[in-house]
């Protein structure tokens, strides 16, 4: 059966998962570690994303994000082109690194949001990696550190989070821990998936004869309200400026180098390919994308045909353009 395309709507809550390709590891060092999230928080205030809770675990990445203006299909395009390309060159590797596409889930943030924080933000001592909730707070590399009031990384909208558990910041700690607590001590669902058991796990009002959806966490009228925004599924619009970004990512090039013809071979054909993208698959005019890469239309063209080639050569380049 072929895959669903991904419901990609600003507005909507996501939970996104990315894992290493065949459960390998995808961060080695905290450079690598650090390089992703530097990489993640550039793109979250660039592209206005809110970032509810994140988990960096040795093999797999969780991320709760609200996409506002822009696509998330767009923002994490350039994330995981862009740090896979630095991770095997310092690493001196080729090949993939992550696990197909990333998978998205969009929640019901009415039901699942507050489950969806502890469980992301657990993940670290369910998979004993940290020994015991406490030393949670000392770990680096998720969001809980920042709601605990220590900014090393500050990715999470920490007063949009917190504002969930009480009035005041020390309140709403103390019952944030609680809550952290309460989920250790308990059977927690398994949140990284949707569908109908998934979903009925935590809203006992939701029925066998619901509608629901693999690509949702939820179901009835929620399910219902998303699928009936229709040509909304996954957009594919990029601009011209993302592409060129996306291809100077892949390349990791400066995009300035990719707007001026070049003889230099990588740099000829990420303009191929760029022009190849921006008129075959986004649909873009030649004379628009020849007056930022100071080409003619015919120029576009005949580069477009080159970058066609070039993109059905390499199925590394099409998992990470898509």
């Amino acid at each position: 059966m072929p895959r669903q395309p991904r419901i990609d709507i600003p507005g909507l809550l996501q939970h996104v998962i990315v894992r290493g390709i065949e459960r390998r590891d995808i961060f080695i060092t905290d450079v690598d570690r650090q390089d992703f999230v530097r990489r993640l928080s550039a793109l979250l205030q660039e592209t206005k994303t809110i970032c509810y809770a994140w988990v960096l675990l040795d093999n797999h990445v969780h991320l709760l994000l609200m996409p506002t203006e822009t696509s998330l299909a767009s923002m994490m395009r350039r994330l995981l082109t862009g740090y896979a390309v630095s991770f095997n060159r310092r690493h001196k590797r080729s090949g993939h690194l992550f696990q197909n596409r990333y998978k998205s889930i969009v929640c019901d943030e009415d039901v699942y949001l507050l489950e969806l924080v502890r469980y992301i933000h657990l993940n670290p001592v369910r998979a004993g990696k940290i020994a015991e909730l406490d030393a949670l707070a000392n770990y680096p590399w998720s969001g809980h550190q920042q709601l605990l009031g220590k900014r090393q990384y500050d990715l999470v909208t920490e007063k949009e989070v917190l504002s969930l558990f009480g009035r005041t910041k020390n309140a709403a700690r103390k019952a944030y821990m609680q809550f952290l607590y309460d989920g250790l001590h308990q059977d927690m669902p398994c949140l990284s998936t949707g569908g109908r058991q998934a979903s009925q796990t935590l809203d006992a009002s939701l029925t066998e004869q619901g509608i629901y959806d693999e690509r949702i966490l939820g179901g009835g009228v929620f399910v219902e309200r998303i699928l009936n925004r229709g040509t909304s599924l996954e957009t594919r619009d990029m601009s011209l400026e993302e592409i060129i970004k996306s291809v100077a990512d892949y390349h990791e090039v400066a995009t300035e180098q990719l707007c001026w013809p070049s003889k230099v071979r990588t740099i000829a054909n990420a303009r191929a390919l760029i022009c190849f993208l921006a008129t075959r698959r986004y649909q873009l005019s030649g004379r628009e994308v020849g007056g930022r890469l100071d080409y003619t239309p015919s120029a576009v063209s005949r580069a477009a045909q080159r970058g066609w080639k070039i993109y059905e050569n390499n199925m590394h380049l099409r998992e990470t353009m898509g």
